[in-house]
């Protein structure tokens, strides 16, 4: 299927609505010239397209400068649909459920840090648990961690894993409230309840970071970024099995559906039920009992960052200001108020490698940010940049409040791995003055840097699209891979 692209602003394409092809909606791609030119030959825009017949889809089937093809819905994309008679898809949420990243801030500086690198990351290390199947060393219990499905963040923190003020630094506060964790199988708890507070593998990663450069540094300051030279830390992963496990349960279920009421899709991976449906309402009360435990992983894994700290650096991490900056969802659906044609309106928005953008003033922000926006966190790959950026009015207009999730994987895994040599990858970063540790060295092939997209493009691309603004770059002095 030939797809024909339009230029309709700075770093803005559509793909017309075209009913021939069943599209309720066109397509929106945000992206600039060149990485554009990386899109075209990727079969993502299909997906674009497929996603755009879903009955109850409004204004557009959106995608961001990251995307890739992904289950059903491209990786990058992002769809609204009306909370009356809409539907809601899981192949739109993803397998990792609330993949996402955190960033924690720190007092140290890169000179207090660097020389020491090698017995911070493997300090982290040998603390937190990472890699395919690998469980967690958490001791809580199967009935503590069934808090953690209804409760989440603050349930932990109740244990001792976080602080309570970390609760207004994560995105809904760490509590999905919509989650039931009675609709989640025995299967999803079996695979998935060891492996809380455990880094996943793949793409997923923590990293020791140094603030590169300040382009708001008013913004910056209020988020806790206050010089060039700060080092920080991110955290990028799910919730690991057990969200997996809630996928794969209800994508089966979403494939009867659609023959129960009639739904018709081009392709099978886009399996759904209507928002309203009893089979709906049970996959998001167990999305968001799979979205509590993503949140509640990132928060024990920052419980044992901050000890290992203090371990190496012999201060409190209190004193050191190891705080959050926030903690962002990439895999998820929620339910949200927008205006479409100027009306406001129930809808359901599926992220799915996307990120909330919400600028200042939105009712779900709490706490501090209120007045800025929250905090957005781009992830890169190992070796490259991250980027904090911040919302922007015109992202409520256009795309729901939603930005990029990260680079953007353009090289497949196999290719990567008979392209690159595990030694060649650490020959590499140790060039560029970064420490890796890796759980296996296929991990390393696999993610070497060359197998994404420019992660400073995409940045400048929600920039240019003036659906987010820049708020700082920052670069990797070490990296812990699952």
């Amino acid at each position: 299927m030939e797809i024909s692209l339009k230029k309709v602003d700075n770093c803005k394409w559509e793909i017309e609505k075209d009913g021939s092809r069943g599209m309720r909606v066109p397509g929106i791609i945000y992206a600039d010239d060149e990485i554009m030119k990386g899109i075209r030959n990727d079969d993502s825009l299909k997906q674009v397209v497929n996603v755009s017949t879903l009955p109850g889809i409004m204004k557009a089937s959106l995608a961001m400068p990251d995307i890739h093809l992904g289950y059903g819905f491209p990786i990058g994309g992002v769809a609204a649909f009306n909370f009356e008679n809409g539907v809601i898809s899981p192949g739109g949420v993803g397998y990792d459920i609330n993949c996402g990243v955190r960033l924690i801030r720190t007092n140290f500086e890169e000179k207090d840090i660097r020389p020491r690198i090698k017995e911070v990351i493997d300090t982290i290390f040998n603390n937190v648990p990472s890699g395919v199947g690998r469980e967690g060393k958490l001791k809580l219990g199967w009935e503590k961690v069934e808090n953690i499905l209804s409760e989440g963040v603050k349930y932990a923190v109740s244990q001792g894993y976080g602080w309570d003020s970390d609760l207004e630094r994560i995105e809904e506060e760490g509590h999905v409230k919509f989650a039931d964790r009675s609709k989640v199988s025995r299967k999803a708890r079996e695979r998935g309840f060891s492996q809380l507070g455990s880094l996943g593998a793949g793409n997923h990663f923590l990293e020791i970071q140094v603030v590169d450069r300040i382009f708001d540094a008013e913004v910056a300051r209020k988020f806790g970024i206050e010089k060039e030279g700060q080092v920080t830390v991110m955290v990028h992963t799910g919730s690991r099995g057990f969200g997996h496990q809630v996928a794969t349960d209800y994508i089966e279920v979403m494939e009867d559906a659609m023959i129960k009421y009639g739904i018709k899709v081009p392709d099978k991976q886009l399996a759904s039920a209507p928002i309203k449906s009893k089979e709906a309402e049970n996959y998001i009360g167990a999305m968001g009992a799979a979205a509590n435990f993503g949140f509640s992983n990132r928060e024990i894994i920052t419980h044992w960052i901050r000890e290992s700290f203090e371990k190496v650096t012999g201060e409190r991490a209190e004193d050191a200001g190891m705080e959050i900056v926030y903690d962002v969802a990439h895999n998820i659906a929620k339910m949200e108020k927008h205006y479409v044609d100027g009306v406001k309106m129930d809808v359901v928005v599926h992220r799915k490698g996307a990120t909330r953008a919400f600028p200042a003033g939105r009712e779900e922000i709490v706490g501090k940010y209120r007045e800025t926006g929250h905090p957005v966190i781009i992830p890169g790959t190992m070796g490259t940049a991250s980027y904090v950026l911040v919302g922007t009015p015109k992202s409520l207009e256009e795309t729901f409040g939603s930005t990029c999730h990260g680079s953007g994987r353009v090289m497949s895994r196999s290719k990567a791995v008979r392209d690159y040599t595990d030694q060649w990858v650490r020959n590499d970063l140790d060039r560029k003055g970064i420490y890796v540790r890796a759980a296996t060295k296929y991990v390393l092939q696999e993610e070497v840097p060359y197998a994404y997209k420019d992660v400073d493009e995409v940045a400048n691309s929600v920039k240019c699209a003036g659906i987010s603004n820049i708020v700082a770059r920052l670069r990797p002095i070490g990296v812990m891979k699952g």
